[in-house]
């Protein structure tokens, strides 16, 4: 998919490509269920993707946010002082200009603004064992005063096997129902609306081999106000339950079934975030 240029040595966003991209997939983006999102696959340069492949830290070379409770076991880093160059040149153009002018093109919000704080976003990553549950996204930004209304993922996941799992599952707004599953594979584009019925998650241990990991970019973009049917309180992260499903009482219970010993040692050591 031609959506790139190089310009001074760096990758950059061209917006005739992109722009025409997001004309040909519009249509499909709104009428996606079980709400509006695409799939697209191949969207950078290859070998634009290996660099961040290639330079993204494992869990013991940077301080990651740990998250372990029963909702989720995953690492977060949106330091930018602790991802690497050719990563943070790769963020940079997700929040620029070009960017944005293709996401308001492709889903029809106007106004979007990128959050160069990578609020909840940045580096993302889950380790054998670890999962996200199904939920609806925090949808504001505390420091911003803004309103969450796009997800942009990026998976950066090569030869990664279905047996694995990671799967992003998007559920009906009833929770009856997983109508869609999305493997992380390396290159694949997901971009959705971030509404309080916009289920999604990965629910299930992941079962890789304990030497990978589940990886992506996340970022977020937003606007000043939203639309009145989508009009709703603050509210952080709404987790949801899938239909017969009881969670865990501890997440340190699943670490220590799923993860590898050194990493369910490191788990249990910290203390819950919910």
């Amino acid at each position: 998919m031609p959506t790139t240029q190089e310009h001074v040595g760096r990758f950059v966003f061209g917006r005739a490509e992109l722009l025409s991209v997001a004309d040909r997939l519009r249509d499909g983006y709104a009428s996606a269920a079980p709400f509006p999102h695409i799939v697209i696959d191949d969207f950078l340069p290859a070998d634009v993707l290996e660099q961040a492949v290639a330079e993204f830290p494992e869990p013991k070379d940077a301080d990651w946010e740990q998250f372990d409770n029963r909702h989720e076991i995953k690492l977060a880093l949106a330091d930018v002082e602790l991802i690497g160059q050719a990563t943070r040149n790769l963020l940079n153009e997700f929040n620029g200009q070009v960017f944005v002018e293709f996401l308001e093109r492709l889903t029809g919000i106007t106004g979007l603004v990128a959050d160069h704080q990578l609020e909840g976003g940045g580096l993302h990553q889950i380790r054998a064992g670890g999962f996200l549950k199904v939920h609806a996204d925090f949808n504001r930004h505390e420091r911003l005063r803004l309103d969450r209304r796009i997800n942009v993922l990026v998976y950066l996941n090569q030869n990664w096997r279905e047996e694995w799992g990671g799967d992003l599952q998007l559920w009906s707004r009833d929770m009856s129902e997983c109508e869609h599953r999305i493997l992380p594979v390396f290159n694949r584009m997901v971009i959705f609306s971030t509404t309080d019925d916009a289920n999604h998650g990965h629910p299930d241990p992941l079962r890789c081999p304990a030497d990978r990991a589940r990886r992506s970019l996340a970022l977020y973009y937003y606007t000043n106000g939203r639309p009145e049917e989508e009009l709703t309180t603050d509210h952080s992260t709404l987790f949801k339950r899938r239909p017969g499903e009881e969670w865990s009482t501890t997440a340190r219970q699943a670490a220590r079934r799923w993860l590898p010993p050194a990493m369910a040692d490191v788990l249990a050591r910290r203390r819950p975030t919910s």
